[in-house]
Parts: structure tokens; sequence; C-alpha cells
């Protein structure tokens, strides 16, 4: 058996991940709505209502997913919406779910139409309607289901259909972390993995680490490289100053393609308004990946604004760019 780089990275990320609630640090109002359902759940003996998690990606949805099945002592599987590309694919996951068993479908909000459509008897009834053939020659069958509970996790609630965010009992948002929260974050990371890890040095990766979990262990990964190739015992500041360095990561936890997005924003287009089209042409970056992952962030801090004509650079935005040092609370 050949062991490969992303079987490691996955391997790490496994070990990363929150094993229990009380394990996970952060997003109480939400923790709090789902131990009170599981433990309900447990107690009826019934499956758990459906949830829905929505959010800016690397908060800990699939975490989420995780915990609630260990916590009910259930099989988890999971997929995505777009890899159930036919019905009959989701008919197959669900027909092998044992009583009270937990389907998590990340990205639901990319699974296809027809695929969907079967979901809304499944989550309400327990049941598959499917039609083979076509014309004259059509059959629908019915398929009966176990009951069983959907986690879907989605970054666009907007992309998902009212018939089917109506199914879900629960529906819960996740926010950006604080940095107190990250610290801890770090710090725990740092255990799992055996690294030494000095709470100066945790405080600063935490605050570069724009408020996301899986960027603040990306981060811790690559200084604990970096202290290892150095023959240092322990990531210190100065081992994290230079890994978010090398990482091109600056103030506020702003990235390359940040400070690209608010580079055009306020050259090209003057600060704005531009809509999201034009930015990607501009930009050369796609779509999904300014609106899922960089939009929300700039958003949260005041860098940008979005209008109905498009979005546009704060002054918040334009002094950050300019390599002007404030307090994202102070500006």
């Amino acid at each position: 058996m050949v062991t490969t780089c992303d079987d490691l990275e996955t391997e790490t990320t496994n070990i990363l991940r929150p094993r229990g609630f009380e394990e996970f640090i952060g997003q109480e109002a939400v923790k709090e709505n789902l131990i009170t359902a599981t433990k309900a759940a447990a107690i009826r003996g019934t499956a758990l209502d459906h949830i829905l998690l929505f959010g800016p990606p690397g908060l800990g949805k699939t975490s989420l997913a995780n915990i609630v099945a260990l916590e009910l002592g259930r099989k988890l599987i999971t997929t995505t919406g777009p890899a159930l590309e036919k019905p009959f694919d989701l008919a197959a996951i669900l027909s092998s779910l044992e009583e009270n068993d937990i389907l998590f479908i990340d990205e639901i909000h990319r699974t296809p139409k027809p695929v969907e459509e079967i979901l809304y008897s499944a989550m309400e009834d327990y049941k598959l309607n499917l039609i083979s053939g076509q014309g004259i020659f059509a059959r629908t069958s019915e398929i009966k289901l176990k009951p069983f509970t959907l986690i879907g996790a989605t970054t666009r609630t907007g992309l998902l259909s009212s018939p089917l965010r109506d199914r879900f009992g629960i529906i819960l948002r996740l926010d950006f972390y604080s940095v107190e929260d990250l610290t801890k974050i770090i710090m725990q990371s740092a255990s799992k993995l055996q690294v030494n890890l000095t709470n100066e040095a945790a405080e600063f990766l935490a605050s570069r680490s724009r408020g996301t979990p899986r960027v603040a262990n990306r981060i811790l990964k690559r200084a604990s490289d970096l202290a290892l190739i150095r023959g240092s015992s322990s990531i210190d500041l100065n081992v994290a100053q230079e890994v978010c360095r090398m990482l091109d990561i600056g103030e506020f936890g702003l990235d390359y393609l940040d400070k690209k997005i608010l580079s055009i924003i306020n050259g090209p287009f003057k600060g704005g308004p531009v809509g999201l089209s034009s930015l990607a042409a501009t930009s050369g970056e796609p779509e999904d990946s300014i609106e899922d992952v960089v939009e929300p962030y700039l958003l949260q801090i005041g860098l940008i604004i979005r209008t109905k004509k498009g979005r546009c650079i704060t002054e918040r935005g334009r002094r950050v760019l300019s390599g002007q040092s404030y307090s994202l609370f102070s500006l």
C-alpha cells in the first residue's frame, strides 16, 4: 500500500477534528442548539430532525456533523451535492442507511435539481418515488426508507430552493471566530500535533487566520514545518511571523487574493461599484471563489460593502490596502 501526501494531509486533518462538543471551541449558540436536539433525540430514540448548517467555508460544518453522529452513536455517510449526479446515486445511499443513521451532504446547494426533488419525499415521509423508463414505458416505483437524519452544509443559502430549505427542522448559521477562540483552537491543535507553541505565537497566528479554524490549522502546520527545519524546539513569535511572511499573509489575515481583489476595486474600478462577473474577469479568479471565500471576510471586517450595483471598497479598505496599520475596530 502506497501512502500519498493527500493521505497524510487527510490523516492530519482528522486528528485535528474535535471528537465531541466539549472539544469544539466557539459557535456557542450553534452548539447549544445541537446539544439540546441530540439529547432529546437520544431520549426519544427517534431520528434527529434534519439539520442545515450554513456559513463561510472552514468554520466547522463537517466537524459538527461528525460530532452529532458520534454523540448519537450512529453511522455517518458523507457525500457532496455535485457527486449526486443522478437520482439513483442518492437512492443507493439512502436505501443503505440503517434506522436513525445520518447522511451529510456538503455543498448541498450544488445538488442537481432532479436529485433535489426526490429528497423532498425522502426527508418528509421517508420514502423515495423514482421514475424509470420514458414515455409510455415510464414506471414509478416507491421505496420505503428507514428514518434517517440529513445534515446539509452550504455556503450559499440563497441558492437553496424554498421546498428544500423548508424541510430542515434545525437551521443554524456559523459565524467567523474571534481571535480569542482561534487562539484556543490553535493551542488545542498544537497539543494534538505534539508541537510546542508559545502563547504569543498562538495569538499572532490567530490574528492572521481570518476568523477561520481551517486557515488557523493550515498556518499552524506550516509554522511547525518551519520550526522543524530550523531545529527549533517550539514555535515562537519569530517563527510565527516568518511563516506568515512566507505565505504572504498580512495584517488581519489578508492574503494575496484578498489584496488582489481590493486593489482591483480600488484601482481599475476607482473604488466601485463593480459587479461580480467583472471582478472575476479582471482578476482571473472564479466567481465562486470570490463570493464564497474572499468576499464574506472582507465584508465582515468592513473593507468592502455590497450594493445593488456591485462591490465598493470602503475608506477602511483603502487605509488597510495602503499599508496603514490600524485596528479594525478603531477605523
